[in-house]
Formats: structure tokens, C-alpha cells, sequence
């Protein structure tokens, strides 16, 4: 199995602060590694699941808890209007279920909303590792409160 996220739950001690934001028995949070927009977070499951179905009782029980609580440090940190929340786990590599929590930014534009956010996942333009390693260590205090 070749999957991106379970490779980094393996090596979970030595991440950097952008790979480990926050972290319980069931879940992780990252910053984004291909993204152009600052605060795209991504939470993941700490084990392997293809599906949302796949969940335990537990892990869906902590799942909207952990939304919510990222959106509310994203709007503390990057003063976003509201945050998307978006699944679909498809990309070769990349079929481990994974949530994007995206801050959609007050003067956002508009052919860059709702899905059309997508758009800001641009690898050539992704955010540095430093940006997002401060971007990663202010929403983990921003959830510490």
C-alpha cells in the first residue's frame, strides 16, 4: 500500500510542526503541503480508512468536534468569513479519508469559492514549509484556548 498520510502517521514523532498541528488517539491535523492558501488544514485519521463508513463509533464521535474546533482557530488566526469542509479522497496516493477544512477569506474571489477553491491547490505555488510551519504553530495555540 502505497498511502502519503499513513507514512507520516508512522514517522508521527519526528514531524514538523506543519505535519502535526494537533493530534489525538484518532485523528491528526496538517497544514496543507500543496496549497497556495494559507490555513488549509487537512485532518486525517491516525489509521488507515478508505471510507467515511470505515470510521469507529469513536472516531466519528470526535470528527465534527475536531471541524468545528479547526474552523473556530482558523477564523482566530486568518480571519476567515467561514471555512469549507470538503472529503472525496481520490487521488492516487491519497484514497486515505481525509478532510480539507478551508478558510474562504472575506475578499476571497469569487472564482475562487466553493468548489472553484480547488484551485488554490497548486504546487508550484504552495505556501513554504516555513509559512506553514508559523501558519501550523498559531492554530495550535489558537485551540490550546
Amino acid at each position: 500500500m502505497d498511502c502519503y498520510a499513513c507514512r507520516n502517521n508512522a514517522r508521527f514523532d519526528e514531524l514538523p510542526p506543519r505535519e502535526r498541528i494537533a493530534a489525538d488517539d484518532s485523528w491528526r491535523v496538517v497544514h496543507d503541503f500543496n496549497s497556495a492558501l494559507p490555513g488549509w488544514l487537512v485532518l486525517l485519521p491516525r489509521r488507515h480508512v478508505t471510507a467515511i463508513a470505515e470510521l469507529t463509533d469513536a472516531e466519528a464521535a470526535t470528527l465534527g468536534r475536531w471541524q468545528v474546533r479547526l474552523s473556530r482557530a482558523l477564523h482566530e488566526v486568518t480571519g476567515c468569513a467561514k471555512t469549507y469542509v470538503l472529503q472525496l479522497a481520490e487521488a492516487e496516493g491519497f484514497a486515505h479519508v481525509h478532510f480539507h477544512i478551508v478558510p474562504r477569506m472575506p475578499d476571497q474571489p469569487a472564482d475562487r469559492r466553493g468548489p472553484a477553491v480547488f484551485g488554490y491547490l497548486d504546487p508550484e505555488n504552495a505556501l513554504p514549509d516555513a509559512e506553514r510551519d508559523e501558519l501550523a504553530l498559531a492554530v495550535r495555540a489558537a485551540l490550546a484556548h
